[in-house]
């Protein structure tokens, strides 16, 4: 796993947007690598929102879907949990002072040293869903807290996940938690995953059905202190998206089937607190125009544009999550938009961010905005062919800043008041002089 470099957050004053930050640090033409800025005040509007639509749902934050170190402890300040799916992640969390009982192990398939590591820093909430895994469980860490995980998938998902994780709530779900009593394990609630970036809401409704069912037979087979449930995630998390309708259906069913408050209720949300507070800046720095005939014969002109990320990079994304991006200049044009592809740096064919789109005429030099593009892109971003991982640059309103810094594990340390010019890169240092001029004689080819 790699983890973003630390940055500090700059705290802006007077009224500002994530694209007027990206036109001054471009403004000066030193900027050339990828970038993102990343608005802090968007993840606590969504905290907030959370927490208002689904007061009795504790969020805990899928670090898988992103890593970097400044989120994290951004939503451990505000007080979410964590979704971990590895020893790194685990020791990313606990590192910045995330107490162990406010992390769940939710991967269902664990190797056994990341089971032991869990056990010694007392993470002891981890999921299952397999003979296999109990076994294993029984093994290493039998005073685990286990949560048996079902499969409820959702007609339409951006990633179905029920194809890899879940057993049969019906057939398989019974015999496994009728083992874990055989093994003297605790199995203490029920979990599931309807997919992520989910479309359908109901499904919600059918799954934490099923958990109530569950609930009655694990209690009936020694599971007595059954007292959790894990929604898990597949909220959606774009800027023109929210979760009101989703919330309606759940919190509907949660009356429903578990009105009792002595049942605490989970969810892993990733992309919902992550995608909607990153937007990337790439340069675009080569083009190329073709010609090409269409299905009638007429000939058409296509652009095709080369910025400096791509799908070895941030946009991985397309590959990995299916994820539609949409490139927008960065300043207005007038101009009409032209048939074209955008491209990225790579040598690679497969590095192609948009295979068709329409965009104003660009330049080499000109700059692409994306919007939403936070979640799985940076922890699975590479510098494969020599290029970057974009850096990030965090910004956080000063009404905001007053409060956050006070909230432990964020520090006064951790934000920047009053140097707006450190949004800015750092200038080149001067060049050497130019050695002195020498005839050199080369042969034309282009004869």
């Amino acid at each position: 796993m790699k983890v973003v470099d630390e940055e500090r957050v700059t705290v802006m004053e007077g009224e500002w947007s994530p694209l007027d930050v990206i036109r001054e640090v471009v403004a000066g033409g030193v900027q050339e690598d990828p970038f993102y800025v990343m608005d802090l005040g968007e993840v606590v509007a969504r905290y907030r929102r959370w927490k208002e639509l689904m007061p009795r749902v504790e969020p805990f934050y899928a670090v898988k879907c992103n890593d970097d170190k400044l989120l994290v402890t951004t939503l451990a300040a505000l007080g979410a949990g964590f979704d971990c799916a590895s020893k790194a992640e685990i020791e990313l969390v606990t590192s910045i002072g995330v107490e162990p009982q406010r992390i769940i192990f939710a991967n269902p398939a664990k190797m056994a040293s990341h089971i032991r590591y869990a056990s010694a820093v007392g993470v002891d909430a981890m999921t299952f869903d397999s003979e296999t895994e109990l076994m294993k469980i029984k093994q290493y860490m039998p005073h685990a807290q286990l949560v048996i995980r079902i499969r409820c998938d959702a007609e339409s998902a951006q990633c179905p996940l029920g194809i890899k994780f879940g057993c049969d709530a019906v057939t398989e779900a019974p015999r496994l938690l009728k083992l874990a009593a055989v093994l003297g394990l605790e199995v203490i609630g029920v979990s599931f995953h309807v997919g992520s970036g989910a479309s359908e809401t109901g499904v919600y409704a059918r799954a934490v059905s099923l958990c109530r069912a569950l609930f009655t037979l694990g209690r009936g087979l020694g599971h007595a202190r059954m007292r959790l449930v894990d929604i898990g995630g597949g909220f959606p998390g774009a800027t023109d998206s929210d979760i009101f309708e989703v919330s309606q259906v759940i919190n509907a069913a949660l009356e429903e089937h578990f009105p009792e408050r002595g049942v605490r209720v989970i969810a892993e949300p990733g992309r919902y607190f992550a995608a909607a507070a990153y937007t990337l800046a790439a340069c675009v720095h080569a083009k190329r125009d073709v010609a090409a005939k269409d299905p009638e014969g007429e000939v058409d002109t296509h652009t095709m544009y080369f910025i400096n990320d791509g799908v070895y990079g941030s946009f991985n994304c397309v590959l990995y999550d299916h994820q539609q991006v949409a490139a927008e200049p960065l300043y207005p044009s007038s101009e009409k938009e032209l048939p074209c592809s955008v491209w990225g740096p790579t040598c690679d064919g497969l590095d192609c961010v948009l295979p068709s789109t329409r965009l104003p005429p660009l330049r080499a030099g000109d700059w692409l905005v994306f919007r939403d593009m936070g979640a799985y892109t940076i922890p699975v971003a590479s510098s494969f062919n020599g290029f970057p991982v974009p850096k990030v640059r965090a910004l956080v309103d000063a009404h905001l800043w007053s409060v956050l810094k006070e909230l432990h594990p964020l520090t006064s340390a951790q934000f920047v008041v009053g140097e707006r010019m450190s949004l800015l890169p750092p200038s080149p240092p001067p060049a050497a002089p130019a050695p002195p001029a020498r005839a050199v004689f080369v042969e034309c080819a282009l004869k």
